[in-house]
């Protein structure tokens, strides 16, 4: 039997999370990536496939994942989102992506 490694089963977990959840226009899904050096956050309407806010750590102003939520919440609550789905893309809810999702909570988004 092939042995897995992290990223493949991080795939396959995030595969059974997105069976569950779905971002519609009025409740966007707040997707999150991360790679070796930076986190990406992104609102997604999944009925029309459009990306309605994005950011990442590079963004002005963004030195912490803490930050990149409330980031993304500011510019969410400028277009008058308030209210996501959390998409953790397979990742543990720890650390960055916990961080991620206090910074969003505290700028304004419910999920």
């Amino acid at each position: 039997m092939a042995t897995r490694n992290k990223n493949t089963k991080r795939i396959a977990r995030h595969k059974r999370i997105r069976a569950k959840i779905f971002g519609t226009s009025e409740r966007p899904r707040l997707s999150v990536f991360k790679s070796n050096k930076y986190i990406y956050a992104q609102l997604i309407d999944d009925e029309n496939g459009k990306t309605l806010v994005a950011s990442f750590v590079l963004d002005k102003g963004v030195k912490s994942a803490y930050n990149l939520g409330e980031s993304l919440a500011k510019k969410a609550t400028d277009k008058k989102i308030k209210k996501v789905v959390f998409d953790r893309g397979g990742y543990k809810f720890h650390g960055k992506i916990l961080e991620l999702a206090k910074g969003a909570r505290e700028g304004g988004l419910i999920f």
